[in-house]
């Protein structure tokens, strides 16, 4: 059974129920969430061939300092870095290093950053110099996968439906649907109750309340949804080496459906993308 709490009276751990927020709480990621969308906007000229995922990360990290935040995933169990960069065929969690971009390469940068106690968290993707037309596609299905999940979302609805809209889509378009990673609840906690599948039923899964805050991230892969963990124990690949992408917005639940709370104030939600 599930459990719904007052997300204010709430312990600072997961404890499998589900918070739910109020206004002053919804303030408070709005401004977290923006200042991740900043930063993502302003990646997107950087993002060129040549660049290292090394000096992304280091940007991260110091717009971050310059606004206050710091980055979630820095010294987050044992991780050192403050941001996620996955190319090509990296699913998830790939981590900054000295290898420069190359041309045609896709690339996902998530990005949380921590501000008065709220987790801002997104991600969104790059294409890198000219891409071929198989990655262009994989980044607009995998966008419209996002948000024909974010259109599910309203009170009296079940998670499941964010992962039927989600699967229904991408598999009509002869791509899979990740099933290893999910989104989860988020707010003073990085990763909290609920997960959020991005596959399943709209019959299945927690009520959708409003007041709960959580990411919808769905990976898609162009090839087979498996994936395997490399030996770092964080770098997610597909277990065929296909090409994969990944989008992810927080958004909050409202009386008639959800904000989107890390939306790009430069219209930048899909760079590279008309």
């Amino acid at each position: 059974m599930v459990n719904y709490i007052d997300a204010a009276t709430a312990p600072m751990k997961n404890t499998g129920a589900i918070r739910l927020y109020g206004d002053d709480a919804f303030e408070g990621m709005r401004r977290a969430c923006q200042l991740t969308a900043r930063c993502l906007d302003a990646l997107a000229p950087m993002v060129q061939p040549g660049v290292t995922t090394n000096a992304i990360d280091r940007f991260v990290f110091e717009f971050g300092m310059d606004n206050g935040a710091l980055p979630a995933t820095l010294n987050y169990r044992g991780y050192t870095k403050s941001t996620c960069t996955s190319i090509n065929h990296v699913v998830c969690h790939g981590i900054p290093d000295d290898k420069p971009l190359r041309d045609g390469d896709i690339v996902n940068i998530d990005v949380t950053y921590i501000l008065d106690g709220w987790h801002g968290d997104a991600s969104r993707m790059y294409p890198v110099g000219e891409v071929k037309r198989a990655g262009i596609r994989l980044l607009e299905v995998t966008y419209e996968s996002l948000m024909r999940g974010i259109a599910a979302v309203r009170p009296g609805a079940r998670t499941g439906a964010i992962g039927e809209a989600i699967q229904t889509f991408a598999e009509a378009e002869r791509c899979s649907v990740v099933r290893d990673f999910c989104g989860h609840g988020v707010g003073q906690l990085f990763h909290d109750t609920p997960n959020i599948l991005h596959y399943g039923r709209a019959n299945e899964g927690p009520e959708i309340r409003e007041g709960m805050i959580f990411t919808i991230e769905p990976m898609i892969n162009l090839g087979r949804p498996h994936v395997k963990v490399l030996s770092d124990g964080w770098t997610a690949v597909t277990r065929d080496r296909s090409l994969t992408a990944q989008y992810e917005h927080t958004v909050g639940v409202t009386a008639t459906g959800c904000e989107i709370f890390t939306l790009s104030p430069a219209g930048l939600d899909r760079p590279g993308l008309t």
